[in-house]
């Protein structure tokens, strides 16, 4: 069994293996490292190398989480981050069992995302201020995270070459590099040409920023946190009391999709989930949809006609 010299050179392997076994992205790479240095710390504290922790360390662990207020879907992120270095440790050959094969996560339930009705995101619309510079690229950010579902990290990654408006698709970046094709509306497209043309032509723009479709005033990238700020200030002024975050509108996408009739399976794919158990929540908001689906398709109700 091979020693741990250098815990910092570990978790430099430990990062590069996240991305080139796990495909993770570089958020939730620092994610996880920041778990595991929990670990690491409360480890030290006991007197313990990480090499020797046993699962009843890391069951004393999970409890002192609980202990300091950690919520269970917290404590969750925080075991799977650890049991993905357990994983990292024994195939390296750092540990010979691994301690966390029989550790349990806490039950979480499913909390139901806020949606926006039509009616809210064309009021969020309407109350974008043209006359200002940025006012067709705001109008653009909104059609293009509704009309195409886009995390918000997408959005600000999305490049010029990526937009393919004769054939009405875009072609997305999304978690772990990985790529998908996803259909945009032609409205969103006339939203985008619109800002091209009136806001984004008159900018100097960045070195390293050309291909980049959204920019912001002095020509670099958009933040994430710009973002959020754009749609928290469209919200209150189109007088929308709802807790509201860029993820609403990718929330408002599946859903009404949903309403309309769309697949499940089609949604997953445009959402980008791997597993259709996380594109099932949105099942959850629609009980009319749920109603008229058993109405129209169960068998006890379909003798009645």
């Amino acid at each position: 069994m091979r020693k741990i010299e250098d815990i910092a050179k570990v978790m430099e392997q430990f990062k590069v293996y996240l991305q080139l076994e796990k495909g993770l992205s570089g958020n939730t790479k620092e994610a996880y490292c920041d778990d595991v240095s929990k670990l690491l710390r409360y480890a030290n504290d006991e007197g313990r190398g990480i090499e020797s922790v046993t699962r009843e360390d890391l069951e004393n662990f999970v409890c002192a989480l609980k202990d300091i207020g950690i919520q269970p879907r917290s404590q969750a992120r925080i075991i799977s981050g650890i049991k993905s270095f357990y994983k990292f440790l024994k195939i390296e050959g750092y540990v010979e069992e691994n301690p966390t094969r029989l550790l349990e996560s806490p039950k979480i339930g499913r909390k139901l995302p806020t949606v926006l009705t039509v009616e809210e995101i064309d009021r969020m619309i309407a109350a974008i201020d043209l006359s200002k510079p940025e006012g067709p690229r705001n109008r653009a950010i909104i059609e293009t995270m509704y009309g195409c579902g886009l995390r918000v990290s997408e959005l600000v990654g999305l490049r010029m070459s990526q937009v393919f408006a004769d054939d009405e698709y875009v072609i997305v970046t999304g978690k772990g590099d990985k790529q998908r094709f996803v259909p945009i509306s032609r409205i969103a497209l006339d939203e985008i040409a619109e800002y091209e043309r009136e806001y984004r032509s008159r900018l100097t723009v960045k070195r390293g920023c050309e291909d980049i479709l959204f920019l912001n005033r002095r020509g670099g990238q958009l933040t994430r946190v710009m973002v959020f700020y754009i749609i928290k200030d469209l919200c209150e002024l189109a007088g929308i009391r709802k807790t509201v975050s860029p993820h609403t509108l990718r929330h408002s996408f599946a859903t009404h999709l949903l309403e309309g009739g769309a697949n499940l399976r089609a949604i997953q794919q445009m959402l980008g989930h791997e597993s259709i158990t996380t594109t099932e929540i949105y099942v959850n908001i629609d009980r009319t949809f749920l109603r008229r689906e058993i109405l129209e398709h169960h068998p006890r109700n379909v003798m009645k006609k």
